[in-house]
């Protein structure tokens, strides 16, 4: 699958997961929401309180910022399956430029964050590998 394919595809979906790399070398994986953002994709630790207070996903990527993020759409059509894995490095951003077109671009895709509270940080993944496949 082609780049320009596999963005187009991600752009339908709502959701996606998030896989970050414990210290021990494990796999951490969070469902996120996100927005692709030029080639890079965008998501942002929202303002709801978190337990522990800095999530793991962020730790993760402190020590260790290689990720990968898997989309994917599901059919009973098995002739409509499709799922993409962007494998990049992940930056986390709090403030500047790109932390608030990032912000800007995920309050257009998501109207949710139009009502809660301002979103902390922004994980901005660029990417290294865009893997998919489809039926």
């Amino acid at each position: 699958m082609k780049a320009a394919e596999a963005y187009r595809l991600i752009a339908t979906v709502p959701v996606a997961t998030l896989a970050t790399l414990r210290p021990d070398g494990s796999p951490h994986l969070v469902p996120i929401v996100f927005a692709v953002f030029g080639e890079r994709i965008i998501t942002a630790i929202d303002g709801k309180p978190k337990q522990p207070v800095t999530p793991g996903r962020l730790l993760n990527i402190g020590a260790d910022p290689r990720v990968s993020i898997l989309v994917h759409y599901y059919d009973d059509d098995w002739s409509r399956l499709w799922w993409v894995r962007i494998d990049g490095n992940a930056r986390v951003l709090d403030e500047g430029d790109e932390y608030s077109q990032g912000l800007t671009t995920l309050r257009k895709r998501y109207s949710q964050y139009e009502s809660t509270p301002l979103p902390g940080p922004v994980i901005v993944v660029d990417p290294t590998a865009v893997i998919g496949w489809s039926a």
